[in-house]
């Protein structure tokens, strides 16, 4: 279980990273701020509260006003979000 955590720990960083550049348009730190909420919850199981944050990020992907190393951070924090789903179901 500590892998799932340090995995946790890890995206929970990235989160807050993005969260805190202000190079990256006002609505996507905030919804990057919003997954890492969503990811903190502990009256959820894991895989939910994953699929949660997945759900929002994919939104903010999408978004035109993104920037590209922001894209870059959002694909690979939902990468991980998926690896950290699967591990946490098994």
């Amino acid at each position: 279980m500590t892998d799932v955590n340090a995995m946790l720990n890890e995206i929970l960083e990235l989160l807050a990273e993005l969260s805190e550049d202000t190079s990256v348009p006002r609505n996507i730190r905030k919804s990057a701020a919003e997954a890492r909420a969503r990811l903190m919850k502990k009256d959820e199981p894991l895989d939910v509260r994953a699929a949660s944050a997945i759900f929002i990020l994919d939104e903010m992907a999408n978004d035109p006003n993104i920037p590209v190393h922001g894209r870059t951070m959002v694909y690979t924090i939902i990468g991980k979000l998926e690896a950290l789903s699967s591990a946490a179901s098994r």
